[in-house]
């Protein structure tokens, strides 16, 4: 059965648009598969996602109870991660944690994407004022680091997870509208689009219909290894106070809170940072794989 199903996907002459499709995700899996620190990446990104499902069934305790008798307990049977100075249960933190972490890239990705393709496609088809006018304002977004941008904007708003989010997706989109606009300057000037607009098709369908679609797989490779640092920006911003706000078992704030006993009880802040470090990891482990299948340029 596994065997006429590969053929079938393998097929060199498909016999339906969805059998082609098919075939080239299948090929795309079996380049992954081959590069074991992509495999790596996805199991961690998998992992993430189970772990912020599942957290209520995998934490040993709510990730806000307290148990004074135990505080600064380092790593044991009982507490897995140690607890932190209100006796509360760091692994059952971190895995609450995942959630918020899973919540922020997923937030800010889903917003930044549209934008920045937008920007970009509408900047790259139609040239002139309107390609000016769009790329200096995300010349204006570009000059200024990340973080740096991100906490202006929480400052001039107020400290929490909405914001931060906002905030984070404020100052993520320009690279996407960059991407974009490259992409579209090369993909406006291929015969089928020329042939689209002999049809007398409108700008606007021929950017959602036509240039929109080519842009996607490079915007997916993107929004991978943007992950990484939407989870370092939300983490210091959280570490700043800016973020999440207490008790929220976010994984920045925990450091922040854990800092106070890094040299005594160094569980504290470690392992949440430990956390931070393997899905950050993943995410780029992840993302270097979907830009090697996903490469226009791959034989």
């Amino acid at each position: 059965m596994n065997a006429s199903w590969s053929q079938w996907l393998l097929d060199e002459a498909p016999a339906s648009r969805a059998q082609a499709r098919a075939g080239a995700f299948y090929r795309s899996w079996l380049a992954f598969r081959r590069n074991p620190l992509a495999m790596v990446g996805l199991a961690i990104v998998v992992s993430l996602v189970l772990v912020a499902i599942f957290a209520p069934l995998i934490a040993p305790f709510g990730p806000t109870v307290q148990d004074l008798d135990f505080r600064l307990q380092p790593p044991s049977h009982r507490h897995w991660f140690g607890s932190d100075e209100l006796g509360r249960d760091i692994f059952s933190r971190v895995v609450f944690g995942s959630r918020i972490t899973l919540m922020i890239v997923l937030l800010v990705i889903v917003t930044v994407a549209p934008i920045g393709l937008a920007v970009g496609t509408l900047a790259g088809y139609f040239g002139g004022w309107v390609d000016a006018i769009l790329m200096r304002v995300t010349d204006v977004f570009l000059a200024f680091p990340r973080l740096i941008l991100a906490l202006a904007f929480v400052a001039a708003l107020k400290p929490g997870i909405e914001n931060a989010v906002l905030a984070i997706a404020l100052t993520t989109w320009p690279p996407y509208a960059r991407l974009a606009r490259a992409e579209t300057l090369v993909v406006r000037k291929a015969d089928y689009i020329a042939a689209v607009q002999a049809q007398g098709a409108s700008g606007m369908r021929i950017v959602l219909r036509h240039i929109v679609p080519m842009c996607i797989s490079s915007t997916i490779v993107r929004m991978t290894l943007d992950m990484a640092g939407i989870i370092l920006t939300a983490a210091g911003l959280g570490f700043l106070g800016l973020g999440a706000q207490p008790p929220s078992p976010e994984w920045g704030a925990m450091i922040s809170s854990g800092r106070r006993f890094v040299l005594d009880q160094w569980w504290v802040a470690a392992m949440p940072g430990i956390a931070i470090f393997v899905v950050s990891l993943g995410f780029n482990l992840l993302g270097d794989g979907l830009r090697d299948v996903l490469d226009p340029k791959r034989e």
